[in-house]
């Protein structure tokens, strides 16, 4: 198994569509919690430009995508300026577990802080992303979702208050 140490992380290229695709719909193929419809949403927001980060993880040895992480810009009823929605993030289920989402999700945060975003959101398993630094806010709601599994991480200010919406590429469906 190649470990995260054999793996470069960068910006996805036109040409490299075609595998992310691939990866993300391979991740997903078993995964709880999801109508396996995440492809759709990534091809959606890059139609819409609305993919404002686009990571992929490539293994260096095999020069193959095995991962990609997606980050988009979301909507906060407050009106605050500047947030975004990390996700989603995908590894190759033969690559899952090797600290390549890690790398990811490591890179995207980063990326945005460099572009002094004020924070970002994500919906997904407690566990997982609290190391990252994020955490349920109570002030932050997404209809419809169990508040546990809605965290963010603030950069500027505070955290703000409101109903965060997504692109409506978040609607796709095969």
């Amino acid at each position: 198994m190649t470990s995260a140490g054999q793996i470069c992380i960068r910006l996805e290229t036109e040409s490299d569509v075609p595998a992310i695709e691939e990866v993300i719909s391979a991740a997903f193929i078993n995964a709880e919690h999801t109508d396996q419809n995440e492809q759709f949403i990534v091809h959606g927001l890059r139609e819409a430009n609305h993919l404002s980060i686009s990571l992929v993880a490539e293994d260096e040895v095999t020069h193959t995508i095995v991962g990609h992480a997606a980050i988009s810009p979301i909507n906060i009823s407050a009106g605050c300026e500047n947030w975004y929605g990390l996700g989603p993030v995908s590894v190759l289920p033969q690559y899952q577990k090797n600290g390549v989402g890690s790398l990811l999700i490591e890179r995207a945060l980063a990326n945005l802080r460099s572009r002094h975003a004020a924070g970002c959101v994500v919906l997904g398993n407690p566990k997982y992303y609290a190391r990252f630094g994020f955490k349920a806010v109570p002030s932050l709601e997404l209809p419809g979702v169990p508040p546990e599994y809605f965290m963010a991480l603030t950069w500027l200010k505070s955290t703000p208050t409101g109903i965060v919406s997504y692109h409506k590429a978040f609607e796709a469906s095969a």
